[in-house]
């Protein structure tokens, strides 16, 4: 009850920005000053994006499910509705990849990870997938400050002539217990001011059948059996509110979000144990702002500003093991602010600069409670030259750790500071875009860009990888990823024979990744580990999609794509007696295919639609030693979705059916975490 009253509180808070805009209302006949406000920005890199029909259409439950479907990309997912997920982009590992939500960026200091399977679809407009970084300079420092991006848009309030308030309300069931309510309310408070709720409750019991075989490449049965997966149950509860408006030559949005959960943490399947009784606790809640305002003809400015209090609890109650009950809280300071300048009519400069402030608390034994400061600067340019475009950008930032221990004596208890911390990091790092189209105004070559791109960036220690008691290191550096890409796009309506729209496009790209931090073993037994920086990767890939709108007879409508991804990632760490991974120079990094692919088939008649979507995930190895005991077989699902809209009285309703894994292939995508094999969701929409 503490959160939800935090909640109300946090929309409460938004109030004086709320009596702010409602003093400079303006009526609907000055739509052009809203215009206006869209960003006109230089498009180097084009995203991957997935919105509307078509990302509506996949069916898929979470955002995690969403990204399986984007070139260059490799989830973790270690099962069921509750299992974590997290992304990965071209091999460079998950805490290099930054995810925005609404523009600012989530963040977890603790340990780097963002769980994508805590966000749903139902309030999601788009997804966007940037490699390198967005192609825009109008934008934080910290924007810049990832080797990737992936940012998530909800849903702006839209009204039709005369309605004052949209309502949407939906429900899943399917198998493994599941049941799945929302429901999104949008409100027109005036003529430039908007409100939004939505929430959303899931519930499933996590049990679901798996055969667990595994075939060695000799085709030897190392074991084949079958049973159902337990203690994998989840409750969840996500509630989001937002304040929407518009004033002169800007717009401004307020955003309160709060997400509750009690999971059961399955397990591996390791030493013939089938059941674990692990349970972990979530409890996040962040409000954040954001405000964008021309301030004359070539003057733009744009303000954020974020409050993030995460509170996680672990608990083990297997005294076999080793009792764990653990409790971790985490908050999150963030400001930034943004200005643009236009020098001339096509070319830009920007500077932003931010502020973050991180602290966690847990209650391990021995904990140093870590306090961590961030400043970002970047300074950024972009021009348009006839048919070249550039960007380029210059990063600085500036981290200032600091630590606490309490200090137990023959008295009370007294905090005392600490000198055994990380050292303060200063860090610049560049990066350099370039787009050409090459054809000008030639009648079928001119939608045809070539494109390159250079950058430099880091990723910090998290709090767990410095300070976790007995396992984190103070010594640890930076993780440095260097990124080249170059490839090419071709992108343009069509209109010749059944073909209405193409979009193709390929990218070569070489990374390395170096201070690779890994765990390894402390001391001369394998039980103790310590965090260290011994890694070096080498990346070379290619990333290939293809995109196709069919305009076929009697108004049927086909949408089609194919992403597929060729990738060498390498380990070239130096072999050493202290690491736990010496004599795998040269071997694919664990988890990471050299083949992977998806496609989607999405068809529209009427008022029916059907989605068909594939995935492929090709060999690969859960060790950099790629030896035949950790060799990983290839997987691949097949998905189908059909459904319906219909119209009954003032209501809009659509019903549909999916059926996943259709074959009823079983697999891991982690090894020992099974993954479910065929299931079944039916779904109903409805709109006022």
């Amino acid at each position: 009850m503490f959160f939800v009253r935090t909640f109300c509180a946090g929309l409460l808070l938004a109030s004086p920005v709320v009596s702010f805009a409602q003093s400079k209302l303006d009526s609907l006949q000055h739509l052009e000053e809203v215009t206006v406000v869209a960003n006109r920005y230089l498009e180097v890199i084009p995203s991957q994006k997935l919105s509307g029909e078509k990302l509506e259409a996949l069916g898929s439950f979470s955002v995690a499910d969403a990204i399986r479907y984007f070139s260059g990309v490799q989830i973790k997912d270690y099962g069921g509705i509750g299992g974590l997920k997290t992304v990965d982009i071209r091999s460079m590992g998950t805490n290099h990849m930054g995810v925005f939500y609404d523009g600012v960026q989530l963040g977890n200091a603790q340990n780097g990870q963002i769980d994508l399977g805590k966000f749903s679809l139902d309030n999601i407009e788009e997804i966007s997938l940037y490699n390198g970084q967005k192609s825009e300079i109008f934008q934080p420092a910290k924007d810049f400050g990832s080797a990737g991006t992936i940012y998530l848009r909800t849903r702006r309030p839209q009204f039709a002539d005369g309605k004052p308030a949209n309502l949407k309300a939906a429900f899943r069931a399917g198998s493994f217990d599941l049941a799945n309510p929302s429901v999104l309310w949008e409100q027109k408070i005036g003529e430039n001011l908007s409100s939004s709720f939505s929430a959303e409750y899931i519930y499933s019991s996590g049990k679901y059948p798996f055969r667990y075989r595994k075939v060695f490449q000799d085709g030897t049965v190392a074991w084949d059996t079958t049973a159902v997966r337990k203690n994998g149950d989840i409750h969840s509860l996500r509630l989001e509110g937002g304040l929407h408006g518009f004033s002169d030559d800007g717009k401004w949005n307020a955003k309160a979000y709060f997400y509750d959960s009690e999971k059961g943490i399955p397990g591996a399947i390791v030493n013939n144990v089938w059941k674990r009784s692990q349970r972990q606790w979530d409890r996040n809640f962040f409000l954040q702002g954001s405000f964008q305002k021309r301030l004359s003809g070539e003057l733009e400015a744009l303000a954020n500003l974020k409050y993030a209090n995460d509170w996680m609890r672990y608990l083990n109650p297997d005294t076999t093991l080793m009792y764990i009950d653990n409790t971790f809280r985490q908050q999150e300071l963030y400001a930034s602010f943004v200005g643009k300048y236009s020098i001339l009519p096509r070319w830009d400069v920007s500077l932003s600069a931010d502020y973050q402030w991180n602290i966690l608390d847990a209650s391990l034994q021995d904990f140093v409670y870590p306090r961590r400061n961030t400043a970002l600067t970047a300074a950024a340019t972009a021009f348009e030259w006839k048919r070249l475009k550039v960007q380029a950008s210059l990063l600085a930032t500036f981290v200032f750790e600091d630590v606490t221990r309490i200090q137990h004596g023959a008295g009370d208890a007294q905090p005392g500071r600490q000198s055994g911390k990380a050292d303060d990091k200063r860090e610049y790092t560049p990066a350099a875009f370039l787009s050409w189209q090459p054809f000008g105004e030639a009648k079928y070559l001119s939608p045809l860009r070539l494109r390159a791109f250079y950058k430099q960036i880091f990723r910090m220690p998290t709090f767990n990888d410095l300070y976790y008691t007995d396992v984190g290191n103070i010594a640890l550096r930076p993780e440095y990823t260097t990124q080249y890409n170059l490839g090419f796009q071709y992108a343009g309506d069509w209109n010749r024979g059944l073909i209405a729209r193409l979009d193709v496009q390929a990218d070569a790209y070489y990374n390395e990744v170096t201070d690779k931090i890994i765990a390894a073993p402390k001391g001369n037994g394998q039980y103790r580990w310590m965090m260290m920086n011994l890694g070096y990767v080498e990346i070379r890939g290619i990333d290939v999609s293809a995109r196709i709108d069919w305009a076929l007879p009697y108004g049927v409508r086909l949408h089609t794509s194919l992403n597929y991804t060729f990738q060498k990632a390498q380990d070239f760490s130096d072999p050493s007696d202290n690491d736990p991974r010496a004599g795998t120079w040269g071997g694919l990094i664990a988890y990471i295919p050299r083949h992977n692919g998806s496609a989607v088939a999405s068809l529209r008649w009427r008022a029916w639609d059907m989605n068909y979507s594939f995935i492929y995930v090709g060999e690969r190895w859960h060790n950099s030693s790629n030896i035949r005991e950790n060799y990983e077989q290839p997987w691949y699902t097949h998905d189908l979705t059909m459904g319906k809209t219909f119209r009954f009285m003032k209501l809009k309703g659509k019903i549909s059916a999916e059926v996943n894994n259709v074959l009823n292939q079983y697999y891991d995508v982690v090894l020992n975490y099974p993954m479910p094999g065929r299931n079944y969701k039916l779904i109903l929409k409805i709109e006022i």
